[in-house]
């Protein structure tokens, strides 16, 4: 079966620096070689997404149009066609007394999210902090051994992809004619509204988030019930 844009395709893949280390896989084998210092379970499951709709990298997305599935392919990519070119004017200093608002002891080597920005923090000298908010990977030739295992043709499964891709979550959710209703509670409701367009987009289906209580919002509920009894 040959892809096409908006195929929802799930692949197994793994990225390395040209000539180097590994820095991404869905690949157990190799992701015990990425994390091996690490204490926590590793898992290891491949990855889903919508072809063409930003999910991966934007090349290859383009490379997997009109490729076929249960095949395998290398692909490399030039900095230009993966993570850019290193900016030097993405080095930027940030006074210390910054840090030291939030509490924070910069240290070099260190990586901070800076008001959804990450960089790494490169030297720390008297008042000035140097950050670096280049991407980890610009500037570098990577490759990537992509598995193409199937097309999905399950809507349910395809939703199901999504809940997974964007929120990290498994809501529930039901189809209601050309309606997609998820059920969230109400620190995520609000979040998952906000993709509307984007479910629309990709699966043509208008999006309806309904509130639902947390188990323990539920609990606390009961309690309280009690109590005025």
């Amino acid at each position: 079966m040959m892809l096409q844009k908006k195929d929802f395709v799930e692949i197994d893949f793994t990225g390395r620096i040209k000539n180097g280390e590994v820095f991404d896989s869905t690949v157990m084998e190799e992701l015990e070689k990425l994390h091996h210092n690490h204490s926590h379970p590793i898992e290891a499951k491949p990855f889903i997404f919508c072809i063409g709709q930003g999910m991966f990298l934007e090349s290859i997305d383009d490379f997997l149009i009109g490729k076929e599935t249960g095949k395998i392919y290398d692909l490399e990519l030039t900095p230009e066609k993966a993570f850019g070119n290193r900016n030097p004017d993405l080095v930027q200093m940030i006074p210390m007394k910054i840090f030291q608002e939030q509490k924070i002891n910069p240290m070099p080597g260190a990586s901070l999210n800076f008001d959804g920005r990450m960089g790494k923090i490169l030297t720390v000298s008297g008042g000035r902090v140097m950050v670096d908010f280049n991407h980890v990977l610009a500037g570098k030739t990577v490759d990537y051994k992509i598995n193409v295992l199937r097309v999905l043709s399950d809507l349910n499964e395809k939703i199901k992809a999504l809940n997974e891709f964007f929120f990290r979550r498994d809501f529930n959710f039901k189809v209601e004619e050309k309606k997609l209703v998820i059920e969230a509670d109400k620190q995520f409701a609000k979040v998952v509204s906000l993709f509307g367009d984007k479910f629309r987009e990709i699966i043509d289906l208008d999006l309806e988030v309904k509130e639902i209580e947390t188990k323990g919002n539920e609990r606390k509920n009961e309690e309280e019930a009690k109590k005025e009894q």
